[in-house]
């Protein structure tokens, strides 16, 4: 049995919840509390749960007494934990009510096929299961998912290198995070080609994040558990002051949330030059703050158009970070990517300056929107279709790309447009343009052709109805 079958078998559990009245978001929170303990048992790492409070002891009881006992287990792990167990338990409580339900979920799960599943890897089968939550569209958790072949197209573009610290401001699931510690562990041998200190500090302090929604922070700290990542992953608001900890990172990866604050509060943050109620302008500003000072330091950054061309404080952090940062790259990324229907999207790729000025000489942007195929769950984005970008981008002199989809823009003529970066679409083959547009003489004469032919066939109806009624 592959990953594949034992994520469709866990997802069908769902199905045994739908009477207890769960919702898919709840029902995978529910599974991370319950292959917490048995993912423990399988790795042998249940040193690490109090004792009484394993996976067989859980396993072992039945009906009400099941209940009970997994109820008080909820409560106690959140208090008697230690660690990571302890924040993923944090304020956990069960929304399943039916003690059938909950012995046919352990039971299910006890009779899977754990051998093949740690054959290919826990965190892959953890992954699917988020992977299934995201696409279905009445979980709502869409939103905390970017689709894996972007994370990997924008992983393998930003390159993170051993040694360097990665963060994810808005972690989500900490899918990039993920992705970016696969990056690495594939170009080092998984990680052999690395010092005993030099791997220590790729599980402990390469990767990090900060998410605001508790549940969503619980799925975090699984995944990256399952994945042999033990960096910090904060609990907490990354655009009030406690975010203000968040910085000197080499690396930062992100999709930060979409929308504004709410009542059009403008952010906490103390230490932001344009503080406004648009969340990713917020978010902008956070990110090329927190990287180093260095020349090095860069991000790829997920974020929807408006960011591009909002105007006020909108243009002045586009300056900001133009003069801050080389804002080398722009990706205009198709529509129907994510779950929110009709969101509009792009990647910043930028690198901080060691300077605050004039870091920004042009921006090169690929539109991968502008006739491109509608893309959805049944015609899935896939990593071919970057293919084109991937080589404009790495392409060693990039004036000598042909591609039509990829254009510059000088800093002079991004200035004469007032820091708007709405730039770089095609021409849309949908889209009759005024060129396409016959002479208007001719256009006129045409129409009255049409219109005397018209007349001409009304004349011929009419004349024909005054014949019948004669008769």
């Amino acid at each position: 049995m592959n990953t594949q079958e034992i994520v469709q078998k866990l997802w069908n559990l769902c199905d045994v919840l739908r009477d207890d009245g769960i919702t898919y978001h709840q029902y995978v929170t529910e599974l991370t509390y319950i292959l917490f303990l048995k993912m423990a048992k399988e790795t042998g790492t249940e040193n690490n749960i109090p004792e009484g409070y394993r996976w067989n002891d859980l396993s072992a009881k039945e009906g009400i007494e099941l209940m009970k006992f997994y109820r008080q287990l909820l409560l106690d792990l959140s208090t008697e934990g230690k660690g990571k167990i302890q924040q993923i338990y944090t304020n956990a409580k069960t929304n399943i009510d039916e003690p059938k339900n909950l012995e046919k979920i352990i039971k299910s799960i006890d009779d899977l096929d754990w051998y093949s599943a740690k054959e290919e890897g826990l965190g892959n089968l953890y992954e699917g299961l988020l992977e299934k939550n995201a696409n279905e569209k009445k979980s709502g958790a869409g939103q905390y998912f970017t689709p894996r072949v972007l994370i990997d197209v924008i992983v393998e573009l930003v390159d993170p290198q051993p040694g360097e610290k990665c963060n994810d401001p808005a972690a989500g699931t900490f899918g990039f995070m993920i992705a970016a510690n696969h990056h690495i562990r594939k170009n080092t041998d998984d990680h052999f080609n690395l010092s005993v200190e030099e791997g220590r500090f790729q599980k402990e302090e390469a990767f990090s994040g900060c998410e605001l929604v508790q549940d969503t922070h619980r799925l975090a700290l699984m995944n990256a558990m399952l994945h042999d990542i033990d960096g910090e992953i904060l609990l907490g608001d990354t655009l009030s002051s406690f975010g203000k900890q968040m910085k000197n990172y080499d690396v930062v990866l992100t999709n930060p949330p979409f929308g504004t604050k709410s009542k059009g509060e403008r952010a906490t943050r103390d230490d932001f030059t344009y503080p406004t109620s648009n969340k990713q302008l917020n978010f902008l500003q956070h990110i090329y703050r927190s990287l180093k000072k260095n020349g090095k330091a860069r991000a790829g950054v997920v974020l929807p158009d408006n960011v591009l061309f909002a105007d006020g404080d909108g243009q002045k952090i586009r300056e900001d970070l133009m003069n801050k940062c080389n804002l080398h790259t722009i990706l205009r990324l198709p529509t129907g990517i994510f779950y929110a229907k009709g969101v509009k999207t792009n990647v910043l790729f930028f690198t901080r300056g060691k300077g605050d000025k004039d870091n920004t000489e042009g921006v090169w942007i690929y539109d991968l929107r502008t006739n491109m195929p509608s893309f959805g769950k049944r015609n899935p984005l896939k990593h071919q279709h970057f293919e084109d970008f991937i080589e404009a981008y790495q392409a060693e002199d990039r004036t000598k790309v042909d591609d039509e989809r990829f254009s510059y823009y000088s800093i002079e003529e991004i200035q004469k447009k007032e820091y708007n970066l709405d730039l770089g679409l095609i021409q849309d083959d949908d889209i009759t343009t005024y060129e396409d547009l016959p002479e208007p003489i001719d256009a006129t004469e045409d129409a009255m052709e049409k219109l005397e032919e018209a007349v001409s066939l009304l004349d011929e109806v009419l004349t024909e109805l005054k014949v019948i009624e004669g008769k």
